[in-house]
């Protein structure tokens, strides 16, 4: 199943160049996700972690 794959890939022009837009795409997602996440303040965190509890 494999070398399908590989052949039909081999016949695109710049095709090395995918894995690293995904690559960069993902990993920038994830830092800035990171930062937001620190960044949130306590107040509003603490707010949303007891929604659940509340009836």
């Amino acid at each position: 199943m494999l070398k399908f794959v590989k052949h039909n890939l081999e016949r695109i022009t710049d095709v090395e160049i995918y894995p690293i837009i995904s690559l960069t795409i993902f990993f920038t997602a994830f830092v800035l996700f990171t930062v937001w996440a620190m960044t949130y303040s306590k107040e509003t965190i603490e707010k949303v972690s007891d929604l659940p509890l509340q009836d």
